[in-house]
């Protein structure tokens, strides 16, 4: 049950990720169509209470089960059959609370055979990556001879062990274990690049198309080489606390990221891979993209938040937190004529709701106190008055300016909106709709990891304030105002985990 458990819980999130994302790639049309049925649809109450209740049941037996040690005979087999059970109960009892099973079914005409696409990309997935596990070995002495051959031009005398997989030079040594071949990094581009092209197969000329399949698989696992080769260089030029650290866990997903960007562009935009240009209506500059404009500022706050953790010291503080900010506030100045139509005009309610929001939130950090706060802590004791200025600077900055600009305009001004309607520019601030407030909170709150039950009820009370009046800068004063509240009670109170 252990082991199955955890199994189970893989395949329905990534059967969950992988439909969602290509019925929306694949399927814009038919799914704003259901969008519409969905917004005059109401929620089916007594459902919602049926999936509390199933969840409150499946959290109980999964502590029974692996915490509890779940029993034994037959009373073990019972227990494990009601978890699966109850779990499947409170999935399903979720899905029919916002959607009838008529649009269910709808759902799944309109998107045709993906829902099995995506079944055997997740199976295929769990299977095959299992039994790749006997090739780490393999793997990892290629990887280990790559980063060899990467290291021999920039240091005299590079030390290798293959015996222990340790390599390096006299001041700085890694080893490289199995689960650092980079197979894993393999599996996740393969299963993004076969899937894609399966999905969007019509716009892709094969079989010219194959060829991507292992050219990005090949420079995944040659830019993993690459990443370790530079992880030594770092450590040896005196950066071990950086190479141990933010480098080590951030590199390799800017690769992965990289290197799945750059064949999206490749198959829409390369004549000798497309079979058939797909229809864009404002090929102009940045500024003429609406899109572009709600959500660019947050995705390069993102992007320079990889580049910044992946600076960042073992154990030590975020120094190029700062990339963060001026990243928004490059952004929010080149899209600044976009944001020229918009009210940013607000009244005394919003600063109320942000009071409420900080509230909650520390309300519930109190009640559950889900991390530590000693690293941030250590950190800053050991740091200069310099570095810990500026740290704090940059983060209150962000938290009062940018956090709240750039998250309103993705997730109130474009997110809310898009899920009533395609052209969501047109959309007015004021229609209300349960699936698309509610549903734009629920993203809005994963963002915020441990947190995220506190992020849903904000996300649900900043477009309150948006939906009230209409006006961006309610929702961007509330969100301000919560912030800097917890800005102030996190100095006060060295309550550093809340950063």
């Amino acid at each position: 049950m252990h082991d199955w458990g955890a199994w189970i819980l893989r395949c329905i999130t990534g059967f969950a990720a992988i439909f969602a994302t290509f019925a929306y790639l694949k399927c814009k049309t038919a799914l704003e169509r259901i969008s519409s049925e969905i917004a005059q649809t109401s929620i089916h109450w007594s459902l919602l209470v049926a999936h509390a209740s199933a969840m409150v049941i499946f959290v109980g037996l999964s502590f029974f089960l692996y915490d509890a040690g779940g029993g034994s005979g037959s009373w073990a087999y019972l227990f494990a059959t009601s978890w699966f059970i109850v779990g499947i109960s409170a999935i399903a009892f979720a899905g029919f609370t916002f959607l009838s099973r008529a649009i269910w079914a709808q759902l799944i005409r309109s998107t045709g055979h993906l829902w099995a696409y995506a079944s055997m990309a997740v199976f295929s997935a769990c299977v095959v990556g299992n039994i790749l596990r006997q090739l780490w070995q393999p793997a990892n002495y290629l990887t280990f001879n790559l980063t060899k051959m990467f290291l021999s031009p920039f240091v005299s005398g590079v030390i290798t062990d293959p015996a222990t997989m340790i390599i390096g030079t006299r001041r700085f040594q890694v080893e490289i274990a199995p689960q650092c071949s980079g197979l894993e990094g393999v599996g996740l581009i393969l299963a993004f690049v076969i899937l894609w092209l399966l999905v969007f197969r019509r716009e892709c000329h094969f079989p010219r198309s194959f060829v991507l399949i292992p050219f990005s698989v090949a420079l995944l696992f040659v830019l993993n080489s690459l990443r370790i080769a530079a992880l030594i260089l770092i450590g040896n030029a005196g950066a071990e606390r950086i190479a141990l650290g933010g480098f080590h866990s951030q590199a390799g997903w800017i690769a992965f990221s990289a290197v799945s960007m750059g064949f999206c562009f490749v198959t829409q935009r390369v004549p000798w891979f497309v079979a058939r240009q797909r229809s864009r209506t404002s090929p102009d500059g940045v500024n003429d993209n609406p899109t572009a404009a709600f959500l660019l500022p947050f995705l390069m706050t993102l992007a320079a938040g990889m580049i910044a953790g992946a600076a960042k010291e073992a154990g030590g503080l975020e120094r190029l937190y700062l990339l963060r900010f001026f990243a928004a506030i490059a952004m929010l100045w080149l899209f600044r004529r976009s944001y020229a139509s918009l009210s940013w005009r607000c009244d005394w309610l919003a600063p109320a709701i942000g009071a409420v929001v900080f509230v909650i939130w520390i309300g519930l950090d109190r009640l559950s106190s889900p991390f530590a706060d000693r690293e941030v802590s250590f950190a800053l004791t050991v740091s200069s008055p310099a570095v810990k200025v500026t740290w704090i600077t940059f983060r209150v900055l962000a938290a009062v300016v940018t956090v709240p600009l750039t998250q309103e305009l993705a997730f109130r001004g474009f997110l809310m909106r898009r899920l009533l309607s395609r052209d969501f520019e047109l959309v007015s601030f004021r229609r209300f709709s349960w699936c698309a407030l509610l549903g734009s909170s629920v993203v809005f709150g994963f963002l915020y990891g441990g947190y995220w039950i506190a992020g849903i009820i904000a996300g649900i009370l900043f477009g309150f304030a948006l939906i009230r009046r209409g006006r961006i800068a309610d929702a961007v004063l509330a969100h301000a105002t919560a912030n800097a509240l917890l800005a102030a009670y996190i100095l006060e109170y060295h309550k550093w985990h809340l950063w």
